[in-house]
């Protein structure tokens, strides 16, 4: 029980961080919310093109942390798990298309440099995975022994 409670908090802190990180920036001192999901799989790659809140990369963000949501209502670690990879899954895809589009990534001081938006993804997705491997899970029922049969 304990270390259903432990997980499900764990999950739920990572998901809340995996929402929240598209509000910081990610690159250049973009915001997260200015991407668009669909620049991520187009041949066309990330643009200057600003997207709306629910057309943009907090979109699967918002999926993963429903998912972790229902992932602790249900005791599930599959769920959870899913979750985390949805957002390690979006994150690595994002910094890839970007890395194409600019060229090259930095991180650091400079101006254009990997934000702290993008950690708070990289380390919310690791947080919810993390929680699905501390998680229990639910119960198994125990299996009951079927009377013996005596053949005619």
């Amino acid at each position: 029980m304990l270390r259903n409670a432990l997980g499900s908090l764990m999950g739920l802190i990572g998901a809340a961080a995996a929402v929240w990180s598209p509000f910081r920036a990610w690159y250049d001192g973009r915001l997260g919310r200015d991407y668009r999901v669909q620049e991520l799989f187009t041949a066309v790659g990330i643009t200057d093109h600003r997207a709306t809140l629910l057309g943009s990369i907090l979109l699967p963000y918002l999926f993963a942390a429903v998912l972790t949501l229902c992932a602790v209502l249900l005791r599930s670690r599959l769920l959870m798990a899913l979750a985390g990879v949805v957002v390690l899954g979006f994150t690595a895809l994002w910094t890839v298309r970007q890395g194409q589009a600019a060229g090259s990534l930095t991180i650091g001081g400079t101006a254009q440099a990997l934000g702290d938006g993008l950690a708070n993804a990289y380390g919310a997705g690791a947080l919810i995975l993390l929680g699905a491997a501390v998680m229990r899970g639910r119960p198994t029922r125990p299996t009951r022994d079927l009377p013996r049969t005596t053949p005619a």
